[in-house]
């Protein structure tokens, strides 16, 4: 959802999955990762043992984005399933998006800085040991550089961001007529003979 990827966090804690109670679990996490990409596993938080909602946790610490933890009713109804399903894959894949995006950013921005201090013949660290820096000039070099370079991926990303979100909002309505339907439709009942 890469350079020398960091030891990959542990899982959430058994203990969290059996906190879901009958009737209030939560969905699933993605099983495998890749080795060329950022790690997908977003944060430790686990919602409240009795929660029946959906829970936000705190930022991912490699995309910045807050992932979104699902309660799965007892009930749920197919097409409620199809519709959270379709949540948690969007979720996921904009949490691996960003997370390499911001992945190859930091990396070639060290790329850009090690290159342009070279080139003025200083080191990585001043006299006093502080991490040398360039002025806003030309850092905005990099950034336009960096943003010109990914414009197509991002161009992609926003084609298929949009994509989902219609998918979302479709299955949302229907989930939402499906719902009044059963409200208001007649209970049948049981004829005696």
């Amino acid at each position: 959802m890469a350079a020398l990827r960091p030891r990959r966090r542990a899982l959430v804690s058994p203990l969290c999955r059996a906190f879901s109670g009958p009737g209030c679990q939560l969905a699933p996490e993605r099983a495998g990762e890749r080795r060329d990409t950022a790690p997908s596993r977003v944060s430790g938080f686990c919602p409240p043992r009795k929660s029946c909602h959906d829970w936000i946790g705190p930022p991912d610490k490699h995309s910045n984005l807050r992932p979104v933890h699902f309660y799965v009713p007892e009930n749920e109804s197919p097409l409620e399933q199809k519709l959270r399903k379709l949540r948690q894959e969007t979720q996921e894949w904009n949490q691996q998006f960003w997370a390499n995006q911001n992945l190859t950013f930091c990396r070639e921005k060290e790329e850009f800085i090690r290159s342009r201090l070279k080139a003025k013949g200083l080191e990585l660290r001043t006299g006093s040991g502080q991490k040398a820096t360039l002025d806003a000039e030309e850092m905005a070099d990099f950034y336009k550089e960096f943003l010109s370079k990914n414009f197509q991926k991002h161009m992609c990303y926003n084609r298929d961001w949009y994509k989902r979100n219609f998918a979302i909002t479709f299955f949302m309505g229907k989930v939402a007529l499906e719902r009044v339907w059963h409200k208001l439709r007649p209970r049948q009942r049981k004829t005696s003979t």
